[in-house]
């Protein structure tokens, strides 16, 4: 089945865009048994007969306010929902769907799980690149960013946490409710739950930082990891602009993850990045800068991933440079040397569904972004970054975008610089 993105096929729908979804949730544990209800506020981009969501659980009942349901399907996780009289183009609309189900990961061929995932004791909600429907639906495309609502009970001696604003927690007997917002507009994949037997530590910050995860999860290397977030954040202020969101949560689970999960103003590790190693270390400083560069300011398609991953990792590089270790150019020069001597499959700009994730791409988008740092000084690159996020905050972008707002910023045409690091094989020198 096709979808909106030629990278996810059979997710989205370019038809009507969602504006806010609002999400009403009660989920057992140990038994993985979730029931919700979901009320999406869309608009119709085009004259609408049909509305396509998606997800994976069992739609119990489907409405649309205002209007008669002729009948909804569920079929591969699309629900359709078909409409007596179509929405005209330009009109909002109200859907309303009550679901229930065990969520589980989306399986993929070619990509890793993506979804709502039990841990040993809790539960973590992983959705990039695909997994969104694994727990709610949606109009699962990074070009469709909305507001969120959540309430969510549990179990009340589990700690949860969303990708948003806390609003309010209750306790009823056994059981608790936790209310979240998220103002800023976000796509989908980035929408998190996080359930399991947690403490919350507020770090001192400009912007309010929290680290959530077992009691005893400040051991080791805790404070040359997460312990330097602060100073991350001050960095990334400086050099990216204010920080997107209204605060930011590392969730740290008591199980060992294998890579941290990236998601709104919010991201999840395993224990074992409670570390000093640099391989730890420099995964807290990326996901950081995710805030800014992939939830703030989005790809409008998957194939333009380096505009997060690429952003991110040179991020990295900052950190690294800034913390007393290897500078951002002795990176650069490292990472280049690597990649030259492999043959690369695919351009920077095309990367294919298959290899988007691979660990070229995080690092030749960095040596693009080192490369135009060289091209254009450091007073123009940072000014460049920092304007890149003001302009398109809560937007979806292209790589085309970023190649004319480059050459807007520094007075010049910079199509044919761009050219041999983002569309083709071969490797360019990098200079100086």
């Amino acid at each position: 089945m096709r979808g909106a993105d030629p990278y996810i096929s059979g997710h989205g729908d370019l038809r009507y865009a969602v504006a806010h979804y609002d999400l009403s949730l009660t989920y057992a544990l140990p038994s993985n048994k979730l029931d919700g209800t979901a009320v999406l506020t869309c608009r119709a981009l085009e004259p609408l007969s049909q509305v396509a969501l998606d997800l994976r659980l069992k739609p119990l009942k489907v409405t649309v306010a205002g209007r008669r349901v002729t009948r909804h399907t569920a079929l591969d996780g699309r629900l359709t929902v078909t409409l007596a009289e179509p929405v005209p183009q330009g009109e909002e609309f109200t859907v309303t769907v009550k679901y229930s189900g065990n969520p589980r990961p989306i399986r993929k061929r070619g990509q890793d799980p993506a979804g709502w995932e039990e841990l040993e004791d809790g539960v973590i909600v992983a959705s990039q690149p695909h997994g969104a429907p694994s727990w709610f639906p949606c109009n699962d495309r990074v070009s469709s960013k909305a507001t969120y609502a959540l309430t969510l009970v549990t179990a009340a001696d589990y700690h949860v946490e969303f990708s948003g604003d806390p609003v309010s927690v209750q306790r009823r007997g056994a059981r608790r409710t936790w209310t979240f917002r998220q103002t800023e507009p976000i796509a989908p994949y980035l929408a998190t739950v996080q359930i399991g037997r947690y403490t919350v530590t507020e770090q001192e910050a400009d912007v309010p930082l929290r680290v959530v995860g077992p009691a005893n999860i400040k051991r080791n290397g805790f404070a040359a990891s997460f312990g330097r977030q602060p100073q991350m954040m001050a960095l990334f202020v400086d050099r990216f602009g204010p920080y997107p969101f209204s605060r930011y949560t590392a969730v740290i689970t008591d199980d060992p993850l294998e890579i941290p999960l990236e998601s709104a103003s919010l991201s999840t590790f395993g224990r074992n990045f409670a570390s000093a190693d640099w391989e730890s270390v420099r995964l807290v400083a990326h996901e950081l800068a995710h805030q800014w560069f992939g939830n703030a300011v989005t790809a409008g398609e998957w194939r333009d991933i380096w505009l997060h991953e690429g952003f991110a990792c040179y991020a990295e590089w900052l950190w690294s440079e800034e913390s007393g270790h290897r500078s951002a150019d002795e990176w650069a020069r490292h990472h280049h040397g690597i990649l030259a001597g492999e043959a690369q499959k695919a351009p920077l700009s095309d990367p294919t569904p298959a290899l988007m994730f691979e660990d070229w791409v995080y690092k030749r988008g960095a040596l693009t972004l080192h490369a135009l740092r060289s091209e254009v000084g450091d007073e123009a690159f940072f000014g460049i970054l920092r304007s890149w996020v003001a302009d398109h905050r809560g937007g979806s972008v292209t790589t085309r975008q970023f190649v004319a707002h480059c050459s807007q910023a520094v007075g010049r045409d910079l199509s044919a610089w761009f050219r041999p690091w983002l569309d083709e094989k071969v490797l360019p020198r990098l200079p100086g």
